[in-house]
C-alpha cells in the first residue's frame, strides 16, 4: 500500500524539523570557557584618597593625622601594583616638620581563598565569617608591601629609604566606588632638627577607592 499524500507531508515536515534541530545545534553558541586573567595597565576607576591615624617613634614621637593618595597602576587577576603617596606635616612654635613619601605597594587580594580546604568547612569561610560576620560575601582582604622613598625634615639632602607591609580589607559600597581599611607599617630613615636615624610608622587608614 502506497503511503497517502498527507504521510508524505508529515513526514518531510519531520525531517525538515530535524534538520533545522541539527543546524541551531551546530550553530548556536558554544559555552563560555573560563575567563583567564587579564593584565591590566592603569585600569578603570583606580583612585584611592585616605586619612590615616597616625604613631612615629622619631621625628617627633607622636601621634597625629597624615593624608594618603594612590592611584593602581597595574593588575592581574588578584594581583595589583599600587603607587601612592604619602603628606605629613607639623607647624608648632618649636619646630616644623614635614615628611613627603613615595613608594611601590603591590598587593595580593582576596588572599584568604589560598586557604580553600578541607572541602567539607573551607577554613577561609570561617575566617570571613569570624572576621566579618554578616559582610563575608562582600569583604576583599588583602596583603601588601611597601617600598620607596621619603624626604622629611629640613637639611636632608637626599631621599631616605622606605618599606614596610600592609593588611586590609575593601567593601564595595556603590557601584565603582569601596571602602578601604588597612593597618600599614613602614620603616624609613628620616632627618630631624638636624638628626639622622630610622622612624617606625603604624597607620590605620580609612578612605574610598575610585
Amino acid at each position: 500500500m502506497r503511503p497517502s499524500y498527507r504521510t508524505f507531508l508529515s513526514r518531510g515536515f519531520s525531517c525538515r524539523l530535524y534538520l533545522w534541530t541539527i543546524a541551531l545545534t551546530l550553530l548556536g553558541p558554544l559555552p563560555a570557557p573560563a575567563q583567564e586573567a587579564l593584565l591590566e595597565v592603569l585600569p578603570l576607576r583606580p583612585f584611592n584618597f585616605d586619612v590615616a591615624l597616625r604613631q612615629q617613634s622619631f621625628a617627633p614621637n607622636d601621634r597625629e593625622v597624615t593624608l594618603q593618595a594612590g592611584v593602581t597602576a597595574l593588575r592581574y587577576g588578584d594581583g595589583e601594583v599600587r603607587v601612592g603617596y604619602q603628606y605629613f606635616s607639623i607647624h608648632t612654635d618649636d619646630f616644623q616638620t614635614d615628611q613627603h613619601a613615595l613608594f611601590l605597594n603591590p598587593r595580593w587580594n582576596n588572599v584568604l581563598d589560598l586557604l580553600d580546604f578541607p572541602a567539607s568547612m573551607p577554613i577561609r569561610r570561617i575566617l570571613k565569617h569570624l572576621f566579618f560576620g554578616p559582610l563575608e560575601d562582600r569583604a576583599v582582604p588583602y596583603v601588601g608591601a611597601l617600598i620607596g622613598t621619603v624626604i622629611s625634615g629640613q637639611g636632608r639632602t637626599s631621599p631616605g629609604l622606605l618599606y614596610g607591609g600592609q593588611t586590609g580589607v575593601r567593601f564595595p559600597v556603590a557601584r565603582g566606588i569601596s571602602l578601604d581599611l588597612s593597618l600599614q607599617y613602614t620603616q624609613y630613615d628620616v632627618n630631624f632638627r638636624g638628626e639622622a636615624g630610622q622612624s617606625q610608622q603604624w597607620l590605620f587608614l580609612t578612605g574610598f577607592r575610585y
